[in-house]
């Protein structure tokens, strides 16, 4: 599982130097894993203070000079190194006020990057792909400069890892369409030339990413076609000391989905073993916008976490510390996130809740707010001023009506969320104006989510009105744990009368009355399904005889705790996505009375399930089994001092105590049987059975 939070502006970026990169240089960690150097593409460099969102220090050098590649922070020296004008390079500490002021040295050649790694070293490489240490070039800075690189072969990319207490330099080289990985060890000194395979009708990978996990450094290279390769390479050199160029080996991690657009750029930055981050390639369910961040996890080609930016997105990524740095638009955001030990369960578990339709996220389209209320795109769509967002209810629902009955799919995508702000704003700010119609009429169009409209929820929440929360909670795939929790409070917190005026999605209200009803034909029958045969809650039952098990099980259920409307909304709640650790704070701030009414429901629905009564209703959207598990293990490790100390809530534990301990009574007698099923499993059945056969099996 991964996640992405909440995200903030570090600073504004100037104008870019070309159409996939931005203003920034490069972005490199400064003294701690708090502060980063920032180098905007002209001529300056900054540190910030990446908690407290403001710099600490800035350096610009004078007109006439640029700075020519990202500076770094020595940790050695715990000094701050740039190159301007290809070679000069300047050396200066903390609490110099002026970089012209502080220590530079003019090299022999061409210099490209300088790479830096925690306690080690600086090294710096040559535009001709020679490598000297930052200490023993300043000692001689016009030393000769040796030509690794064949004639017209340019560095395309370069970095440096750290492994086994030394450096392993790589850079990547175009040279006539050929493309070269150079990998240089300096412990012994070998300098190791690889071929890097193109894919057919593509040229290089466009973005590299690197790691260094136990003895090998891991190496991602992406194309333009979506495909991910991964190549590993040993921290030491071979002992052959093979010459010449060698192969690179690699292996397809991922394939990203690709749009109707031509793609120019894209970038990506490994996370962890399992996960990567991406930028400049289209969301899935967004078609053609490219404009997202997104977490995949390679191990099971999935999409985890994903964040639709502001602006344009540039094809630059960086990433320290639990933080990634994604520069869109005119500003440079930070993003932290989280990567949990990949699982097969952990995948596919708790992100399976909603059809692949309700995936669709809008896009924020350019449109522009006029003074008087009107709106007008600017984004290819024609100027439409009919909407008029400060009408009334009943015009602007005629228009909005009208306007998305004659609007192109394509442009709705882009008008939808614009417009969803727009009303919401003015719902906030004017209390007898509250357009529902015209929010369920944008919630159909399935263009929105939460994170492009997330003062609707809140608003639907404000208003009690259940019937848009209910649609939203199918739709969005995105809601905050922190949401979703005040979403359920609320539910709870409504009286069952009020809530069951409200007008639900008829499929969900069928599925509640269904289930609720006792006297089905199922439970006339009392039969035991699955193994799993629930208690009577009055007695003890960890040592009845098994012909009580199965006396009419089914009549022991328990009645339902919640109104048929609630319980409904209470369904849409269990199938939100969430992630375990966000949602247990929030969880706490359920009271005692709401916490037992929603476990006694939670307690209905497992009875019910356990005898597959679910499955007797034709529905499409229902909670799973897993799902009421997760959220009575959820509830009970968020109030379990309180469940156990609270009087009212004794009853309700004592009950769950016993069915869990009926359930391991039954798993340890299906424990006992294992190996006789074990045994008529590998059995062998005589192949001549003719017209009638009698087999006996004996069992140990």
């Amino acid at each position: 599982m991964a996640a992405l939070f909440e995200g903030y502006t570090l600073c504004g970026i100037g104008p870019a130097q070309n159409s996939s990169n931005s203003g920034i240089l490069g972005i490199e960690l400064g003294r701690d894993i708090d502060h980063v150097l920032v180098t905007d593409a002209s001529r300056s460099v900054t540190v910030y203070k990446v908690s407290d969102q403001k710099p600490t220090g800035s350096w610009t050098v004078k007109h006439g000079q640029i700075i020519t590649c990202p500076a770094v922070f020595n940790t050695k020296s715990q000094e701050y190194v740039v190159v301007t004008d290809d070679r000069v390079v300047r050396v200066w500490k903390e609490d110099d006020v002026y970089m012209e002021k502080a220590f530079k040295a003019t090299v022999s050649a061409d210099v490209l990057r300088v790479l830096s790694a925690a306690d080690s070293e600086a090294v710096v490489l040559f535009c001709c792909g020679a490598l000297r240490f930052l200490d023993s070039l300043l000692a001689s800075p016009q030393q000769p400069i040796e030509d690794v690189l064949a004639e017209e072969e340019i560095i395309r990319w370069s970095t440096v890892v750290k492994a086994e207490h030394q450096l392993v330099v790589l850079f990547s080289t175009e040279q006539r369409g050929e493309h070269w990985l150079y990998v240089q060890r300096f412990n012994p000194n070998t300098l190791v030339k690889h071929r890097i395979e193109t894919e057919p009708g593509l040229s290089a990978p466009i973005s590299f990413s690197a790691t260094c996990r136990g003895h090998n450094v891991h190496l991602l290279y992406l194309y333009l076609n979506g495909s991910l390769y991964e190549s590993v390479l040993p921290v030491r050199s071979s002992p052959t000391g093979a010459e010449g160029v060698q192969a690179l080996p690699r292996s397809l991690r991922l394939s990203l989905p690709l749009g109707d657009e031509e793609l120019i750029s894209g970038a990506t930055v490994v996370l962890d073993e399992a996960h990567v981050a991406v930028v400049g390639f289209p969301h899935p369910s967004a078609r053609t916008c490219k404009d997202y961040l997104c977490i995949w996890n390679m191990h099971f080609q999935t999409l985890q976490a994903s964040k639709e930016m502001s602006g344009r997105i540039c094809s630059q990524l960086w990433c320290y510390s639990g933080k990634l740095y994604v520069p869109h638009g005119k500003m440079l955001s930070v993003i932290p996130f989280e990567c949990q030990k990949s699982s097969l369960a952990a995948t596919m578990g708790k992100l399976k809740q909603g059809r692949s339709e309700s995936r669709s996220c809008s896009l924020l389209s350019s449109w522009t707010a006029q003074p008087h209320g009107d709106i007008t795109q600017t984004s290819g769509i024609k100027s439409r001023k009919s909407i008029r967002h400060t009408g009334a209810i009943e015009d602007v629902t005629a228009e909005v009506g009208e306007f998305i009955r004659l609007t192109t799919q394509t442009d709705l995508q882009l008008a939808t969320g614009r417009m969803a702000l727009e009303l919401v704003s003015r719902s906030q700010t004017d209390a007898n104006f509250y357009p529902q119609a015209v929010f369920l009429q944008l919630l159909e169009t399935r263009y929105l989510c939460y994170s492009v409209c997330p003062d609707l929820l809140s608003l639907a929440m404000v208003k009690k009105d259940f019937h848009l929360c209910q649609i939203a909670f199918q739709i969005f795939p995105d809601i905050p744990e922190a949401v979703t929790c005040a979403c359920l409070k609320t539910i709870l917190s409504t009286p069952d009368s009020e809530i069951e005026t409200v007008n639900l999605d008829t499929e969900s209200v069928i599925f509640m009355k269904v289930l609720t009803w006792t006297q089905s034909g199922l439970e006339e029958e009392g039969r035991q399904q699955n193994g799993i045969c629930p208690p009577a809650m009055e007695t003890d039952i960890s040592d009845a005889p098994s012909s009580m098990l199965q006396r009419d099980p089914l009549s022991l259920v328990m009645s339902c705790p919640v109104g048929i409307h609630k319980g409904a909304l209470l369904n849409e709640v269990l199938q939100t996505a969430y992630s375990n650790k966000p949602l247990l704070p929030h969880l706490k701030d359920l009271t005692v009375p709401q916490v037992i009414v929603f476990l006694q429901y939670l307690l209905f629905l497992y009875l019910k399930y356990s005898h597959d009564a679910h499955k007797q209703i034709p529905t499409l959207r229902t909670p799973s089994f897993s799902q009421i598990i997760d959220w009575i293990c959820l509830l009970l490790d968020a109030h379990f001092t309180i469940l156990a100390v609270a009087p009212e809530a004794k009853r309700l534990v004592s009950d769950l105590h016993k069915f869990v301990r009926s359930q391991v009574k039954l798993y340890a007698e299906l424990g006992k049987i294992e190996g006789s099923l074990q045994v008529l499993k590998e059995s062998k059945q005589s192949e001549d059975f003719g017209m009638y056969s009698i087999e006996v099996i004996e069992l140990f």
